[in-house]
């Protein structure tokens, strides 16, 4: 009989504080270094223009780096996140931690094959299985968003966006964010 070694939400709590962020995806651990300068102008450049139509509408939040725990082999992080005001109730966890998914999750690609799979397989099953209505992948090397949307019970590719496009979505009525936006300047 052999024993397969499952990583859980309590052998997270274990882990240094070393600047690496540790993800627990199907009992299988994940670790990933201080993410580049041009990933972090995404993720905020991409929050401001959530939270900016979330103020205007009050029906949610924008937030980055959220603990999201769907179960005890299941503990990611993801770059960043937009739930409404009623999913939020329900999600929030005394311990501070969302405990399902929220409406949108977004990834902001980091280099590397083993980085790149995880974002674009390993999680898009995860928030598909788990109920997420959206899924953006960024990638800003490539300066191109791809948009997955939950249809027939599972999260598809629907539209890639560049730089000359403007990223809307039905999620969010009247939400509009031009997409060379999101990208630093290159110079």
């Amino acid at each position: 009989m052999v024993n397969e070694l499952r990583w859980t939400s309590a052998d997270l709590e274990l882990m240094p504080e070393d600047g690496k962020r540790y993800e627990i995806v199907d009992g299988e651990l994940y670790v990933s270094t201080q993410p580049h300068w041009h990933h972090q102008v995404v993720c905020s450049e991409l929050t401001y223009c959530l939270q900016q139509w979330s103020r205007q509408t009050n029906t949610g939040i924008a937030t980055q780096a959220p603990g999201l725990i769907f179960g005890e082999s299941d503990d990611v992080v993801p770059d960043v996140i937009w739930i409404s005001n009623e999913r939020l109730e329900m999600a929030l966890a005394p311990d501070g931690k969302l405990h399902a998914a929220p409406e949108l999750v977004v990834e902001v690609l980091s280099p590397g094959s083993t980085n790149e799979r995880r974002d674009r397989e390993v999680k898009l099953k995860l928030y598909s299985r788990r109920g997420a209505l959206e899924y953006w992948i960024v990638d800003w090397r490539q300066r191109q968003v791809e948009v997955y949307r939950r249809t027939n019970a599972a999260l598809s590719l629907v539209e890639t966006l560049y730089e000359q496009d403007e990223l809307r979505t039905p999620l969010l009525p009247g939400f509009a964010c031009d997409i060379r936006r999101l990208f630093p300047s290159t110079s």
